[in-house]
């Protein structure tokens, strides 16, 4: 059975206290819904562990989508969110895939998140999927593997834009630049020909998405590129 990690932010509140946030619901339900329907192993971690908070931009009739409404309606699923394991208690298990899900709370308590670097770093140095998406790709800035480099230096990649970031109107909330940081670790930023639309990018077994909008294309790629592991 192929066992799957999905890392999802703790952290609800912008730094200024204005604006609430937290995890981007549908980047979560659709690779879990995806995982679940081929019957693999699923966890969902949290660098503190406990309660996953759910922007409340993600809920809204426009961006919530029948998948994502269909688990939010579900009490076991709610419960998971409340419950979720703690990243550094699980840095000693082996997994197929691991996850990154997006929400802008996760530009927080990703980037320097020592668990999530570890478990990144081995995850792909043992030639295993790594994946994330939007702004959970923040999680994959600081990873550096053994050798020194970090480990987007000359991949092709891609994640929520500095364009994007003005359309969703935060830029004056967030804590830095993705884009910006991207670029700046030597990886290939590759972006949608249209902002907000879907993209997905595969570098061996790196695999990204831009925004919340690729989160049903990015579920389908990583459900494939996982199945091929298999033969």
């Amino acid at each position: 059975m192929m066992k799957i990690l999905i890392i999802v932010t703790n952290i609800g509140m912008y730094a200024s206290g204005n604006l609430e946030t937290g995890l981007w619901l549908s980047e979560l339900t659709h690779i879990y819904h995806a995982a679940k329907e081929k019957g693999y192993d699923i966890t969902i971690a949290s660098p503190q562990g406990g309660n996953v908070p759910v922007d409340p931009e993600s809920l809204k009739h426009f961006t919530l989508d029948k998948v994502s409404k269909q688990y939010w309606n579900e009490n076991d699923f709610r419960l998971l969110l409340s419950n979720s394991e703690r990243l550094s208690e699980l840095t000693q298990q082996e997994y197929d895939l691991v996850y990154l899900a997006g929400g802008h709370g996760t530009m927080y308590d990703f980037p320097d998140d020592l668990a999530i670097q570890f478990v990144i770093r081995n995850q792909y140095e043992k030639g295993k999927k790594v994946a994330a998406i939007c702004h959970g790709v923040g999680g994959l800035l600081n990873v550096k593997l053994s050798n020194g480099e970090y480990l987007i230096k000359g991949k092709s990649m891609t994640g929520f834009d500095w364009f994007e970031e003005t359309i969703a109107r935060r830029k004056r909330e967030v804590p830095f630049n993705l884009e910006a940081a991207i670029k700046e670790r030597g990886a290939d930023l590759k972006k949608a020909f249209i902002p907000m639309t879907s993209n997905v990018v595969v570098d061996g077994s790196l695999i990204t998405g831009q925004n919340p909008f690729s989160s049903k294309e990015m579920a389908k790629v990583v459900i494939e590129e996982l199945e091929k592991t298999k033969n």
